[in-house]
């Protein structure tokens, strides 16, 4: 990639990102350089922009609609305690002690949009460690009573790169939800 240039937003964010209603408010955990905090805002979404590097993050300062804020993510302490959002970004991010806090960030009604490497990956590269990988079906098994699943795929991609991905898409509701 050139320098400066930004990657692209995933496509299966882009995919769901129609089913946030307009002026919800989103967390783009572990947001990295923001591009999906970037896309989600042109949208007219209120986005929390949320990193532990402050050089990723610098940049986001300037963008109308986004929030960046420092946090260390990984801590014992839950930066997020209390706060609720209509939708929860997460991408080419696994911290498994925090997956139980994530779901909860979600509002009743909110979409849960998440992917990132699972097992297999180790052939293409980093993340190759297990403890960043995925278990095959993990997703379905973490997103359990209270949520319906709208999407879920796992396997190999070689769309931005080749990678084994794993990716759900889901609404913290047991109705019946609309689709994109």
């Amino acid at each position: 990639m050139a320098a400066g240039a930004a990657a692209a937003p995933s496509p299966w964010v882009l995919r769901f990102a129609p089913l946030i209603p307009e002026g919800a408010t989103v967390l783009d955990y572990a947001c990295g350089s923001g591009r999906h905090a970037r896309a989600l805002a042109a949208r007219g979404l209120q986005v929390h922009a949320v990193d532990r590097d402050p050089d990723a993050l610098r940049p986001l300062a300037a963008v109308p609609g986004v929030q960046a804020r420092r946090l260390e993510l990984e801590d014992d302490d839950w930066p997020l305690q209390g706060e609720t959002f209509d939708a929860v970004v997460v991408t080419n991010y696994l911290h498994r002690a925090r997956f139980d806090a994530l779901l909860g960030l979600v509002r009743a009604g909110g979409l849960f949009i998440y992917e990132t490497f699972m097992i297999g990956n180790e052939r293409f590269g980093k993340p190759s460690n297990p403890a960043f990988l995925l278990r095959p079906g993990e997703l379905l098994e973490r997103v359990g009573a209270g949520w319906t699943v709208i999407a879920f795929e796992q396997g190999e991609t070689a769309v931005p790169r080749s990678a084994v991905v794993q990716r759900i898409c889901a609404v913290k509701a047991t109705t019946i939800p609309r689709l994109p």
